[in-house]
């Protein structure tokens, strides 16, 4: 297994833990609030949702893809 699909896993990795984090901030009491009052989520908990969702697929796709072809 080369570099570049072990950072693609680690990567993986930590977008699932922020997404996770993310969507169980949504359920907060707090978090429910601030959507009742203004309609939208805080933009922390957007930032851990997207930024999450984005490193998970990013880093499973490098860890399926990454390395290329290898050495000639």
């Amino acid at each position: 297994m080369g570099a570049v699909r072990i950072v693609g896993l680690m990567l993986a990795v930590a977008g699932g833990v922020l997404l996770f984090t993310g969507l169980k901030a949504r359920d907060s009491l707090t978090e429910r609030a601030t959507e009742l009052i203004t309609g939208r989520n805080t933009e922390q908990t957007t930032l851990y949702v997207a930024g999450g969702g984005a490193a998970l697929v990013g880093g499973a796709l490098l860890a399926l893809f990454g390395g290329g072809r290898g050495r000639r």
